[in-house]
């Protein structure tokens, strides 16, 4: 059974263009990409996306960091993705 899963390539990987990189890793495991989205998030979008972490100490810096750039957003598929 094919599943979904989704996947971020973080600012500092997209900032040096190690896109491609990834890309290629991600399909060499057998995924599909089936969509994929260049995004920057705002830090509320980062705050409501990563609240789940709010009452950790790295929360803070986590939300900063993925406000910072551009990430890419990535929907996979394959077998037992989720596993």
């Amino acid at each position: 059974m094919n599943n979904r899963t989704f996947a971020i390539i973080k600012p500092d990987a997209v900032k040096n263009n190690y896109t491609g990189l990834i890309y290629d890793r991600i399909l060499k495991s057998g995924f599909k990409i089936v969509g994929a989205k260049l995004k920057k998030m705002s830090k509320i979008e980062a705050n409501e996306f990563y609240l789940i972490h709010s009452d950790k100490p790295f929360y803070n810096e986590l939300t900063d960091f993925m406000s910072s750039g551009h990430s890419m957003v990535l929907a996979l598929e394959k077998e037992n993705a989720v596993q």
